[in-house]
């Protein structure tokens, strides 16, 4: 089947990592479905696109996914273009930082990353899965972050829902695996996205989000029979 008659859902493609993984798939030919909480930057999007003249096999929805009801609306959208999903990147997230003892009380911050870090992944995973299993063929990419498999101490709550989200990947990994769904985790460090802004650092110090999008793109490319279960990248120079 042709690249073009293949769908490839990034969630949060407006910006960083997923508006790179966007780039990478419609440069090889897919057609890309995204989601972003700012309808405007959406647009934009799509107008950069024009040029390249990708802009036809793009299909964007504006839809906050920390909340159930946006997800519904995002993958019954995705659903109702009729083309079948050839890849699934989880990549919606939200980085608070800060330290556990000074988080509200209420444990709303926690709440509120739970919602887009791992429920985001996890409702939207839910809904898109039965076509990937009656064709028994796909590929789900979920981004975690190295702060899935080490807590540091301004991590807080944001630590804790990516480990969530790693134990989540995990678990659909060999859940899977019998009905030839590919299942890869992705652990970038700190890559050059807008949670860094305003961080008195050289660029050469972080991950680019290019690199991010190759190494996804790379590990799809690999035949069925093989899967890259985890894909850890670091900026050379270690963890910041």
């Amino acid at each position: 089947m042709e690249a073009n008659k293949k769908l490839v859902v990034v969630t949060g493609g407006s910006k960083g990592i997923g508006l790179a993984v966007v780039r990478r798939f419609l440069r090889a030919g897919y057609a890309v479905a995204t989601c972003a909480r700012s309808a405007s930057d959406l647009q934009q999007l799509s107008a950069d696109l024009q040029s390249a003249g990708a802009a036809e096999r793009l299909h964007t929805l504006p839809a906050d996914l920390s909340a159930a009801d946006d997800c519904r609306r995002f993958t019954d959208f995705v659903l109702g273009l009729g083309l079948p999903i050839e890849v699934l990147v989880n990549n919606a997230g939200a980085f608070i930082p800060g330290r556990l003892q000074d988080e509200p009380a209420d444990g709303s911050q926690l709440r509120q990353m739970l919602a887009v870090n791992l429920l985001s992944a996890y409702d939207v995973t839910l809904a898109l899965l039965p076509g990937f299993i009656a064709r028994r063929a796909g590929h789900i990419f979920n981004l975690c972050s190295t702060a899935s498999i080490m807590a540091y101490p301004n991590g807080g709550s944001y630590g804790i829902a990516k480990h969530a989200l790693y134990g989540f990947s995990k678990n659909l990994r060999e859940e899977l695996k019998e009905q030839g769904v590919r299942v890869t985790t992705v652990l970038p460090g700190a890559t050059l996205t807008a949670s860094w802004e305003g961080v008195d650092l050289p660029a050469e110090r972080f991950i680019r989000a290019e690199d991010v999008a190759e190494a996804i793109f790379s590990a799809y490319q690999l035949s069925p029979q093989a899967v890259l279960e985890e894909l850890l990248i670091r900026p050379q120079l270690g963890d910041l």
